[in-house]
């Protein structure tokens, strides 16, 4: 079992072309298991499906990307959100770090490699987890 590519990935965007690019570039990276959403109000509403990661836009009409990721965390908090934005602001990138975010990508040129890269990261994280204390999260913020 390849846990690199075993993810459950969502993609969130209401620009069509970009969702297309990167369910191609994922599916070329050997991952199956993703589904598009164009608004952020379609992306919580299949939450129960349980994604692993999630990409999403800052820049959406129905609600902002910030809105999108409290209300994804607020449901759980292990999925990994990640931010693909044209935002190039420091003060944007660091308010979706502030609320949970994993990573911050700035689409352009590098951005489907930060989407490789930050997949190979989580994976190495959770095999980290699952290896060394499932539970220790969990335990010691039960405390504070």
């Amino acid at each position: 079992m390849d846990t690199s590519t075993d993810f459950r990935i969502f993609v969130v965007d209401d620009d069509e072309f970009c969702l297309n690019l990167y369910r191609q570039h994922l599916t070329k990276q050997g991952y199956k298991d993703i589904k598009t959403f164009q608004n952020g109000a379609e992306c919580l509403i299949e939450l129960t499906d349980n994604p692993d990661v999630i990409f999403l836009d800052h820049g959406m009409h129905d609600l902002s990307g910030i809105e999108v990721l409290k209300k994804i965390k607020r449901f759980n908090p292990d999925i990994y959100v990640v931010f693909i934005s044209g935002q190039e602001d420091i003060e944007t990138a660091v308010s979706a770090l502030k609320f949970g975010a994993f990573d911050y990508i700035v689409k352009g040129d590098l951005q489907l490699e930060g989407m490789t890269r930050v997949l190979l990261k989580i994976a190495e994280i959770k095999e980290l987890l699952k290896k060394n204390n499932p539970n220790f999260f969990r335990k010691f913020f039960s405390f504070i």
